[in-house]
């Protein structure tokens, strides 16, 4: 009934969609094994892709290949550029997306992908022989070969959720959990825990008065995700802002006790940057009000997002609760807030391929990894697949550093320091964030996807030709000189300091007040060397400006990276005995023995590994 699969990724949620895709894309023929076919891809919290960091995130994703950033663009009813007040590192694009075509245009994605089979079971068990993955077994009673498996398995595993005192499996509402996977990989040695996640109430727009509400609008210009030529946004649905008060805290606090986060019945540890409103009322006690946002569910559907007030109060408290809400007094909801708690594998157990230690050839992605996100879960799928794929192939793995993309910061932090809650992405994490914008995502990782055969020869012909573009446009703008008369104007228009005498248009703009795009739409008419300039596509434009303003920075940091990653050149074997070096703390031996790393530099970024620590490695290995 079954072939023998190169790759079988069990669950189709955004990071085994992304894997399946990733491999089979590559060559690799494909089993994607899912409980429900009608909800790849699902949007379990809210509908939108990207925000701080995580819209990094997306666009390294699509400039290695992947479909993210193409569905989000294909499904969107909002774009908006955040941070576009602070400088390009912070930048970071985030979509509103319509929940159901997301994931029908995820389906329809990968049913046009070749090498690419489906089966709709719950996976129950692994099949391992001599230590490599042999294959999966399933509730049906199938054994189904393959040389890889990626496990992906999201909320699922063992899933039960909460609302106030009432307990039932489930990986989503309405959704049956996955059970013996678990125990299945226990009993082979690993060690699982726990952690939990909750969602809020969803509203039913016609019950909502927006008047009462903030009005959010898109971007006036909304750009895209994708570097393909994705179709632009032609209109969108704005979102909206209210907040809570201390009358609606306090109906919150009236659940208190049958909440199952205060009464310990959850022992999972929950997302400390996406806590539940009950949650923020506990910790923040002296705050009066919380921000909310009203969010749309897609283009046609009356159901509202209540972004900020996930919880797992009685739901009656609940209901209460929201209407006291300015605009929310007369709601309707389609269903509760809930708190979902769910089996995660501690990722110090894999591989920076996501390989995992114990057994050859078995790779864990997403939320079993203890992240939380979308975007995060995503990387982690797209990193799987390519890597699954090289190893049964035979071929050199594929890894990111720290300095390569954040997708290489998150795989960085999850193998060497582990998780204890989940684990969002943040522009902080990324000591590189000059390097790693959103707006370079292609020129840093389309070249290497390429030659890795994923990135496909037209989208690598186009990042050549932006490369070179870029360049040209730099060098232009650091020789071509401008006269006073042509541009004070236009500087005291900006509130900055006219020129006495002829300037290069580079130094000009490392003002922070001038930008080249009105640099050009000022003086166009005056010369004609400028008007050329304008032949530049907007993005060609953008960067060559971040270049030409943030080039010392970019040059100090690509600098700083360079120095850093010397350590990351000196590897450690796997069956080094850390134990048998005295010199080391107790907590390095202890570890180092347990996480293994592959470079000293790895070892530098353990948690309880000190630098007198690696200096001891340095010499015991004759540096």
């Amino acid at each position: 009934m079954f072939k023998d699969y190169d790759v079988i990724v069990v669950g189709a949620g955004h990071s085994g969609c992304e894997a399946a895709a990733a491999a089979a894309n590559m060559g690799s023929s494909v089993l994607l094994v899912t409980m429900n076919m009608t909800n790849m891809a699902q949007m379990s919290c809210n509908p939108a892709m990207g925000g701080i960091a995580k819209g990094q995130i997306v666009r390294e994703i699509d400039a290695l290949g992947g479909y993210s950033g193409i569905v989000t663009d294909r499904t969107m009813i909002q774009f908006r550029m955040l941070n576009k007040s602070k400088g390009p590192a912070m930048w970071s694009p985030r979509a509103q997306n319509d929940r159901m075509l997301f994931s029908l245009e995820w389906r329809k994605m990968l049913e046009n992908t070749s090498n690419l089979d489906f089966w709709q079971d719950m996976v129950t068990g692994i099949i391992v022989k001599n230590g490599r993955i042999a294959g999966v077994q399933t509730s049906m009673g199938h054994d189904i070969p393959s040389r890889a498996v990626i496990l992906t398995n999201g909320t699922f595993l063992n899933g039960v959720i909460h609302i106030g005192l009432k307990k039932f499996g489930g990986g989503r509402i309405g959704e049956k959990s996955a059970v013996g996977l678990t125990e299945s990989l226990v009993k082979l040695g690993f060690e699982s825990s726990r952690m939990k996640t909750g969602t809020p109430v969803r509203v039913d727009g016609r019950s909502i008065d927006f008047s009462r509400m903030e009005e959010q609008l898109g971007d006036e210009k909304p750009g895209r995700f994708s570097f393909t030529e994705t179709p632009p946004l032609t209109k969108q649905r704005s979102c909206y802002i209210t907040y809570t008060s201390r009358e609606v805290h306090e109906i919150l606090q009236e659940g208190f006790d049958e909440s199952p986060m205060f009464t310990g019945r959850i022992e999972g540890v929950g997302p400390r940057y996406c806590p539940s409103i009950e949650d923020k009322i506990h910790r923040f006690a002296s705050r009066d009000r919380h921000q909310l946002f009203v969010e749309p569910e897609g283009w046609d559907t009356v159901e509202y997002y209540v972004n900020g007030f996930s919880s797992s109060l009685p739901d009656h408290i609940q209901f209460k609760a929201l209407r006291k809400i300015a605009g929310f007094e007369n709601a309707r909801i389609f269903r509760p807030g809930y708190a979902i708690e769910y089996d995660y594998f501690p990722p110090v157990q894999l591989k920076y391929t996501l390989e995992t230690k114990l057994i050859e050839n078995l790779y864990f992605a997403g939320q079993i990894n203890g992240t939380t996100g979308y975007e995060e879960a995503a990387s982690q799928g797209i990193m799987a697949g390519i890597n699954a794929h090289l190893k049964i192939h035979d071929e050199p793995e594929f890894v990111l550093k720290r300095s390569d993309a954040y997708i290489g910061v998150l795989i960085d932090d999850l193998i060497t320091k582990g998780v204890d809650e989940p684990y969002r992405m943040f522009t902080s994490r990324a000591e590189y964030r000059i390097l790693l914008r959103q707006s370079n995502a292609d020129t840093r990782l389309t070249p290497l996807s390429y030659k890795l055969g994923l990135a496909s020869e037209a989208r690598y012909i186009d990042v050549v030709y932006k490369e070179e573009k870029i360049n040209e446009l730099v060098r232009y703008l650091k020789k071509t000189s401008i006269d006073p008369d042509d541009v004070n104007g236009f500087l005291e228009s900006c509130g900055t300091a006219p020129i006495s005498q002829k300037m290069k248009i580079d130094g000009l703009l490392l003002r922070p007040q001038v930008d080249l795009q009105g640099l050009i739409r000022q003086i166009a008419k005056l010369h004609h060397h400028i008007v050329q300039i304008r032949q530049f596509r907007e993005e060609i434009l953008e960067e060559a400006e971040i270049r030409v303003k943030y080039e010392g920075y970019i040059e100090k940091e690509a600098d700083l990276a360079q120095k850093l990653e010397r350590l990351d050149s000196v590897y450690l074997k796997e069956d080094f005995d850390y134990q048998r070096i005295s010199a080391l703390s107790f907590e390095a031996r202890e570890k180092l023995s347990r996480i293994k790393p592959r470079s000293l530099g790895q070892a530098s970024r353990i948690s309880g590994v000190n630098p007198s620590d690696i200096s001891i490695l340095l010499v015991h290995l004759g540096r």
